[in-house]
């Protein structure tokens, strides 16, 4: 990293996975299976500190997601102790719409402390805006604001109608709508959620797929201000995400929003 730009921002990964030391070499490899690319880190929280501090982290979102319904309770309880044990980190806990008790996961994780809910509909196998889902955005509306992985060709599990359609059934529940809003799926995204209230978006995995030019309309198209950055380690490097980022060609103010502002004014930081 260019040594004038260390240290010249606050930073802050607005998306971030973890796992318990035991399972995240496997964790992490089925990841990287599951969209046949190639893993920068093992998902260990040691392994995202050290990476992040190469590019100046100060605070990181952290999360996991559960594939089945019986996860949710480890990763929640996993989560929050790993967030007590590091200041740096804010979580996020998770839950499942094929789960038996959705009010018992959502008063979890507000129980423990975290922040909000992570969700990733294609690993999880269900469509977002589908009637067990919205039972989850019920019991999360102004309660708790929700991190969702957006988009993907092969499915249409979150396609970016289906973000929108969360939005208009629950237009008060604070929505993050991973890598700008529909992974490989950009074009519909800015078709459908640019200006809609409560909908922010993070840069997490797109700025390796898009030109500058392209990612800097698309994040122009729903407003610096509702921009967050975000490496969704452990999939990519910090330091080439910063790299990618800044290619985009912002003012110094505007980074600085993307950056940390934004999301520190999205969790009342």
């Amino acid at each position: 990293m260019n040594s004038e730009v260390y240290g010249k921002y606050e930073i802050i990964d607005a998306h971030a996975h973890i796992f318990p030391e035991k399972i995240a070499e496997n964790a992490t490899e089925n990841i990287g299976h599951f969209y046949g690319i190639p893993m920068d880190g093992n998902g260990m929280s040691k392994k995202l500190r050290e990476a992040g501090s190469k590019i100046g982290v100060l605070k990181y979102l952290v999360c996991s997601t559960a594939t089945a319904p019986h996860q949710t309770e480890n990763i929640n309880i996993f989560i929050a102790k790993e967030c007590a044990e590091h200041s740096c980190f804010y979580g996020f806990g998770t839950t499942h719409a094929d789960s038996e008790d959705l009010e018992k996961d959502i008063n979890q994780i507000i129980s423990l402390g975290l922040h909000g809910v992570k969700l990733h509909p294609d690993f999880q196998k269900f469509n977002a805006d589908s009637p067990e889902a919205f039972k989850i955005y019920e019991l999360m509306e102004g309660r708790l604001p929700l991190l969702i992985h957006c988009g993907d060709n092969r499915y249409d599990y979150s396609a970016p109608h289906r973000i929108r359609k969360i939005h208009d059934n629950f237009p008060k529940l604070k929505i993050l709508a991973a890598h700008l809003g529909g992974y490989q799926q950009w074009d519909e995204a800015v078709e459908c959620l640019p200006g809609l209230e409560n909908v922010k978006v993070d840069c997490s995995s797109s700025l390796a797929f898009l030109t500058p030019e392209k990612a800097a309309n698309i994040i122009r198209r729903y407003g610096i201000e509702n921009c967050f950055f975000g490496v969704d380690f452990p999939m990519w490097s910090h330091e080439d995400e910063l790299v990618r980022f800044l290619k985009l060609g912002f003012t110094e103010e505007e980074n600085q929003k993307i950056l940390a502002s934004n999301f520190k004014d999205f969790l009342g930081l």
